[in-house]
């Protein structure tokens, strides 16, 4: 544990341990749970194993033993009766906090939350925010107390989202819509990544995630809208092509620490690249999406 508390402070905003959402909050406060119940049968093994080495070692003089075997209640108990009480309370610890951390459960707030559309590509993830009409690579901003309903998907092999220190993960899947809800709680910068291994490109594949007040939040839509470079289908096609984010500064003129930003985007997009896998499941998409916000509600779609 102590090495676990070291690493803890060796950075900000790129571990659960060090949570900047309610998310993580709670997945740290499981893992702590978990761990010091299972205290219970690791500590007696580890300091019991070094004294039974050191009490019957081979030099000992009372090395040997011979036991008076003999059947016992009190130790059949204790050998079994622990661990079924131990997986008993750890279920209902996990049960009952698996309801919280349900991805595509809504963050109780009383701000309509943040649309963000996530394409995984080789090796890059493209944000789309609908509401705004603008787009991101490398780069993702979030406001700060604002939930966030982010719908995933892949223009190639299957990729997992994760923002560690807002908590959780969720694969996005080529003809598939996956969902994740987040919330930032606080200014930072966060690491963002894909965490699946499914390529050598695979440890580039990371963004940051800026959380920043609403206000600023509003000031970066405000930059994105003016930077006069629409995400078409031309640019899409060069966006899409494996490679790193840095390879795309041959076709685009932009920072790679900030993104690159695109100040349209076609509302279509993210639906044309699940059709481009399952025509089908994107159209189950579109109906679900508009009966969910004809509803006013948040719907668990089986895409």
């Amino acid at each position: 544990m102590a090495p676990l508390v070291l690493l803890a402070g060796c950075g900000s905003g790129i571990s659960f341990l060090d949570p900047h959402g309610p998310v993580a909050a709670t997945q740290r406060d499981l893992f702590f749970e978990v761990t010091a119940w299972m205290m219970v049968v690791v500590l007696p093994a580890i300091l019991l194993v070094p004294f039974v080495a050191w009490r019957f070692r081979r030099t000992a003089k009372n090395a040997a033993y011979h036991p008076n075997w003999r059947f016992s209640w009190p130790l059949e108990i204790l050998v079994w009766g622990v661990p079924v009480i131990l997986v008993c309370i750890l279920a209902t610890l996990i049960v009952g906090k698996a309801r919280s951390l349900d991805p595509y459960a809504a963050i109780p707030s009383d701000k309509a939350p943040l649309e963000v559309e996530v394409i995984g590509l080789d090796y890059k993830w493209l944000f789309v925010y609908p509401e705004q009409n603008v787009a991101s690579v490398g780069v993702l901003a979030l406001p700060v107390d604002r939930p966030v309903r982010f719908r995933l998907t892949s223009d190639t092999v299957m990729q997992s989202f994760m923002i560690p220190a807002l908590g959780s993960q969720i694969y996005a899947m080529a003809g598939m819509v996956t969902e994740l809800n987040l919330l930032a709680d606080r200014p930072a910068v966060l690491l963002g990544q894909n965490t699946q291994f499914n390529g050598f490109g695979f440890q580039n594949q990371k963004f940051d995630a800026l959380a920043v007040p609403e206000g600023d939040f509003d000031r970066w839509i405000a930059s994105a809208k003016g930077v006069g470079r629409p995400l078409d289908e031309g640019a899409y096609a060069i966006v899409s092509q494996k490679g790193k984010l840095a390879d795309l500064r041959s076709r685009f003129d932009f920072d790679p620490a900030k993104g690159l930003i695109f100040s349209s985007v076609d509302p279509t997009l993210f639906t044309t690249v699940v059709a481009r896998y399952r025509p089908d499941a994107a159209h189950r998409h579109e109906s679900d999406e508009a009966a969910n916000h004809s509803n006013g509600g948040h719907a668990h779609a089986n895409h």
